[in-house]
């Protein structure tokens, strides 16, 4: 059959159209996205704004056209956190879907952390053991640790790279006094989780999705996607907290000229590489394998789960 899933995420509102049916690997069709950056559309009271609301409700309506011409039988639709923590969140998704007509499910924290857990799982399979996931988006970080498809523990925490650059830094190279400060608050805001993701047990195999993780690790020196996705990717916490330094250093056309680095999201690349250095400090993980396979992936293989779907 073929899927519809439309992500809409913090920074980027995107409509990925797969062919799979239960059992198999979901083959990416056509993917069509906007960087709306709906998180720089809150307002001081944390409600998203009028032009936030007809960039989304504008969006979500040309997706769906893209996806009944692509022959999509399926979209599955949610929001995560930008959607999540606004104050009007849920009335403007109420409007969104009486204008398009799609029900767009909001995903709490945890939930994105189990269902990109999931998608790590069948990505690495049952040899990986324990796994221990970290995903730094737009506006939150989730963990998850686990042995089976369902984890142990999925926890999520307001330090994504978007939100942190947008409420705590000033400039562009930002202060260092407040690289300083957000550094101690993300240690602090981490360390406090720390105790109950360990508890379990050291990982068997410790991994990061997410575009900040892809990006850190192509400039330490993974290998470009141009390659595929079934190249080994590492990132070494050694490679990364020199780079956590060197990147609130430079200017933001500096950042943007880095391997893998886009323009769009070159700003928020010192927040996420500290996010990023605090988690694998603390959590004690010397590198992190990069999986191609993240949030949308979960969402598509528990959506093809639940459904009876016969083979072509």
């Amino acid at each position: 059959m073929r899927l519809g899933v439309l992500d809409v995420g913090s920074n980027t509102v995107h409509l990925l159209v797969v062919d799979a049916h239960r059992g198999a690997r979901p083959l990416p069709a056509f993917s069509h996205k906007a960087e709306l950056s709906l998180t720089a559309h809150l307002d001081e009271g944390d409600r998203l704004t009028a032009e936030g609301e007809d960039l989304l409700c504008a969006f979500v309506g040309e997706a769906l056209q893209i996806a009944e011409d692509k022959g999509v039988e399926n979209v599955v639709a949610f929001a995560t956190s930008a959607v999540r923590e606004a104050v009007n969140g849920e009335e403007v998704l109420e409007r969104v879907r009486a204008a398009a007509g799609v029900d767009i499910r909001v995903l709490s924290g945890p939930d994105e952390a189990r269902r990109t857990f999931l998608a790590v799982r069948r990505w690495f399979g049952w040899s990986s053991g324990r796994l221990l996931v970290v995903d730094i988006g737009g506006g939150s970080l989730e963990i998850a640790t686990g042995l089976d498809e369902e984890p142990d523990v999925a926890i999520s925490l307001p330090l994504g790279a978007g939100r942190l650059t947008r409420d705590r830094l000033s400039d562009d190279p930002p202060p260092p006094e407040e690289i300083r400060a957000l550094r101690k608050h993300v240690r602090a805001e981490i360390a406090r989780r720390v105790g109950e993701i360990v508890r379990f047990g050291r990982p068997d195999h410790a991994v990061a999705t997410s575009k900040t993780f892809k990006q850190l690790a192509r400039i330490a020196g993974a290998a470009p996607s141009s390659e595929g996705p079934f190249v080994r990717r590492v990132l070494r916490h050694q490679d990364l907290t020199d780079w956590a330094a060197k990147l609130a250093e430079l200017a933001p056309e500096e950042r943007a000229a880095l391997p893998g680095v886009s323009e769009r999201r070159a700003a928020q690349l010192p927040a996420g590489a500290i996010v990023a250095d605090a988690a694998m400090d603390l959590l004690e993980l010397p590198e992190l394998e990069i999986c191609p396979w993240a949030l949308r992936e979960g969402v598509i293989l528990q959506r093809l789960d639940t459904l009876d779907t016969p083979r072509p």
